[in-house]
């Protein structure tokens, strides 16, 4: 009796081990997912063409009144965004002189959306509403092409 609580110990040991490492591996597989908001960095746009639709920041500063009003935005209704395909990078160091930067070239606070096929939809001097972005996306050809597609099923 005492034998096969050891082997049923053992076996429940070894079961819980494999259970571990195959979940370990699942998420090794998974690349992790990037934020929605994140550093333009040296990110160049050219790398989102055909997947996402870039929302690039501007300001000269990151405590610019307008750069934090549009964060704050887009920070509320990240769900609208990401349904979107859209990624949003911030760039608030002049000096950094990012891929971003150098291709828009913007003066102060600037917002620039654009479609997947690269081309500038929106370009504003000015914070915009996630509602207005959005709107901008959605008469977009290939967006209203998506949303027929998913309401189909294919």
């Amino acid at each position: 009796m005492g034998l096969s609580i050891i082997r049923r110990t053992v076996l429940l040991a070894l079961l819980a081990g494999l259970t571990a490492t195959s979940l370990q591996a699942a998420d090794a597989q998974q690349p992790m997912a990037e934020p929605l908001i994140r550093e333009a960095g040296d990110t160049e746009l050219d790398s989102f063409l055909w997947t996402h639709r870039p929302i690039v920041v501007f300001a000269d500063n990151p405590n610019d009144p307008r750069y934090r009003d549009q964060i704050a935005m887009m920070e509320a209704e990240l769900d609208r965004l990401a349904e979107r395909d859209t990624v949003v990078l911030v760039d608030t160091d002049p000096s950094a002189n990012t891929a971003a930067r150098q291709k828009l070239r913007p003066r102060g606070f600037m917002l620039v959306v654009m479609a997947k096929d690269g081309t500038i939809i929106v370009r504003k001097p000015s914070p915009q509403s996630v509602r207005e972005i959005t709107r901008s996306i959605d008469k977009m050809p290939l967006r209203k092409r998506e949303v027929e597609e998913r309401r189909s099923g294919g």
